[in-house]
């Protein structure tokens, strides 16, 4: 009977002593109810309850928290589109009781707030304007968020957009809008370019043509130069003969050069006018009447 008394004595004072102590982790609040109505708020560490009268009713994590609301809404120029905040709270420690008796469920509260700012605002901004305004729609979630939940005991830490996403054909016309700009562009330098490349090309053509004609004009100016030494030696060197008959022997010989040329080559698209050996006199008597006529004209 002594065994049986001392076994529940012990089985009591165990339930005593685990019953009135308990313990809190860090960043944590437990909140203590007797018979319902609230004590006090127990932080973190060992603390004491009377058993039996005396109940934890709960805990309350001090710790920032994120919650990530989509909401769905129209911009002004009707394109439905998903906008992702992030709201970032924690509980005040000096306002405990607030968030644990006030709301039945904080996460809703802040959602539908969420869902009250996005739907009042982005129906004022086109889609475009809603990707550069993202920031100042997550500023004015926070001032709202902030000026309401206060007064239940969370603090808002941040607001942020995350993600905005316009309805899947919409988005596929953006990109379709987007790449025929950069084609556009593209184009246009890639005509840009060929410009240039043919200014240049026609700058240089131009330039050769005149480094062409002016050796073309010394070519023929040595050729007269020395035609004319030519002459002078020959006239000097032979007595009796004249600047004719030596100009005369000079388009012979040419004539006979550009004969040979032309025989030395198969293949040749020159075309040559009737003529004889004999017939160098009458084209070296054309040629000198019109040297003849020329000297007159200049003089």
């Amino acid at each position: 009977m002594d065994v049986f008394l001392w076994s529940v004595l012990i089985i009591i004072s165990l339930i005593l002593v685990f019953g009135t102590l308990f313990t809190v982790e860090q960043q944590e609040i437990a909140v203590v109810e007797r018979f319902g109505k609230f004590v006090r708020a127990c932080s973190s560490g060992l603390n004491f309850k009377i058993p039996l009268f005396d109940k934890v009713a709960g805990r309350v994590s001090l710790r920032i928290q994120q919650l990530d609301v989509k909401a769905e809404t129209k911009t002004k120029d009707d394109v439905f589109v998903n906008v992702l905040v992030s709201v970032q709270y924690e509980v005040l420690p000096d306002k405990v009781y607030d968030a644990f008796y006030k709301l039945n469920n904080p996460m809703v509260q802040i959602n539908s707030y969420v869902f009250d700012v996005v739907r009042a605002r982005v129906p004022k901004i086109t889609v475009d304007e809603l990707f550069e305004k993202k920031d100042e729609i997550a500023i004015a979630v926070k001032d709202e968020l902030n000026e309401t939940m206060v007064n239940f005991g969370f603090n808002i830490v941040n607001t942020l957009v995350t993600d905005i996403e316009p309805d899947s054909k919409v988005k596929e016309a953006m990109n379709e809008i987007n790449a025929a700009q950069r084609m556009r562009v593209a184009a246009n330098e890639k005509g840009e370019a060929e410009k240039i490349l043919k200014v240049k090309a026609a700058e240089a053509e131009a330039e050769s043509k005149a480094l062409q004609g002016k050796g073309v004009a010394d070519q023929r100016k040595a050729i007269i130069e020395g035609l004319r030494e030519s002459v002078e030696t020959f006239k000097e060197s032979v007595d009796g003969t004249s600047a004719q008959d030596v100009m005369n022997l000079v388009l012979l010989t040419q004539y006979f050069d550009t004969i040979k040329d032309i025989g030395e080559n198969s293949k040749t698209n020159t075309i040559l006018i009737p003529h004889s050996p004999g017939g160098m006199t009458d084209l070296s008597a054309q040629l000198r009447d019109a040297m003849i006529v020329a000297n007159k004209v200049k003089s």
